[in-house]
């Protein structure tokens, strides 16, 4: 019995003697990659810092300034009853030297432009002589509808392709006209395709609404100009 117990009391000293041991072997290693973490962190921040500069410098954020002084040019009254609007998109293209020596002194763009038109009549254009009752029905003369705004949507436009000559950067007024013909040729698309004759029964059905709702029993309208 007593060298049973010996023995025993031998191997749980082994066991606890291995234990410590252990614990402390993964008490070091643990100390050591701290360290070494530590260590190699200002290189990683170093490359981390150095990669954000770099990315700065190839795709710098634009920095937006503008003047704190406004002039407001005039202020105008006005009374346009809007009553359609359509979003249209053009592809435009426009070039500059393409002669002979393109390849050298060529500008060229193509603009995908997305506009919005928006088209009705100008209530401010009625008088007292276009409404007059008659046996109980209102005549109403209205004017005749036009476009109110023909506009790029700069957040949708974009260039998709640029092509320039090798020895010239191209011109910076290439994309400005484009656009201003791009607004050009949105309004036309719109008219082209019946906005006018659109904000014209817009309009009637509209007013005529409210005239019946102001106690009116019949409304008609008579065209200035009768649309096709």
């Amino acid at each position: 019995m007593d060298s049973k117990r010996i023995l025993w009391v031998l191997v749980i000293g082994l066991l606890l003697i291995i234990g410590v041991m252990v614990f402390s072997g993964l008490y070091m290693v643990r100390e050591s990659m701290q360290r070494a973490e530590q260590a190699i962190r200002p290189v990683s921040d170093l490359t981390s810092n150095v990669a954000t500069q770099v990315a700065q410098v190839l795709h710098p954020t634009p920095t937006v300034l503008p003047d704190p002084v406004t002039i407001i040019h005039s202020v105008r009254s006005m009374a346009r009853l809007e009553t359609i609007q359509y979003t249209v998109e053009k592809i435009i293209t426009a070039e500059t030297g393409q002669g002979s020596f393109g390849f050298l002194f060529g500008d060229k763009l193509i603009l995908v432009a997305h506009g919005i038109v928006i088209a009705g009549i100008d209530l401010e254009k009625i008088t007292a002589d276009d409404m007059w009752l008659q046996k109980g029905v209102l005549y109403v003369k209205l004017p005749d509808a036009e476009v109110f705004v023909a506009t790029l949507d700069n957040s949708k436009s974009y260039i998709y392709n640029r092509e320039t000559g090798i020895l010239t950067h191209g011109s910076v007024d290439l994309e400005t006209t484009a656009r201003r013909a791009a607004e050009e040729e949105i309004k036309k698309a719109a008219i082209t395709d019946g906005i006018l004759a659109q904000a014209d029964t817009n309009a009637k059905l509209y007013l005529e609404r409210l005239f019946l709702q102001l106690g009116y029993p019949d409304v008609i309208f008579i065209d200035s100009t009768p649309h096709k």
